[in-house]
């Protein structure tokens, strides 16, 4: 007997804007067809919602707290999901299937990492060590 795989949690962030190019008909009718997918895909149990983001935001730093945020068109975070997978690649598999694709989306796939930060241990967080360090 073969045993599967421990399914993860996988973030997938919505990156970018709508293609300028296409009819807002065409960008709705690709929407539509988005939530139709979620809805599909949470109720398999390959997804867990999560929602989309509002335009206005604030960026806090030890600078302080000031408007943001602030991104270039492409780079963007319009929502966030998360996907149920055996591995990232089957996330990304599932991802490449979102009707939204069509009119200028992006998905960013990030597996969510369980353990706790450390200053010890490298991270999305830990500076580019130099040669020599």
């Amino acid at each position: 007997m073969t045993k599967t795989p421990p399914k993860s949690e996988y973030l997938l962030l919505s990156r970018g804007q709508w293609d300028p190019d296409k009819p807002p008909q065409e960008i709705q009718a690709a929407i539509d067809a988005f939530y139709i997918w979620h809805e599909r895909l949470v109720a398999e149990g390959q997804f867990k919602p999560g929602q989309r983001l509002a335009i206005d935001g604030k960026m806090v730093s030890r600078s302080g707290i000031t408007d943001g945020p602030y991104a270039e068109a492409k780079e963007v975070v319009g929502g966030y999901w998360f996907v149920v997978a055996t591995s990232l690649q089957e996330a990304a598999a599932i991802a490449a299937q979102n009707p939204c694709l069509a009119c200028g989306l992006a998905y960013e796939i990030r597996p969510i990492e369980v353990e706790r930060a450390s200053a010890f241990r490298d991270s999305n967080e830990t500076p580019t060590r130099r040669s020599g360090d």
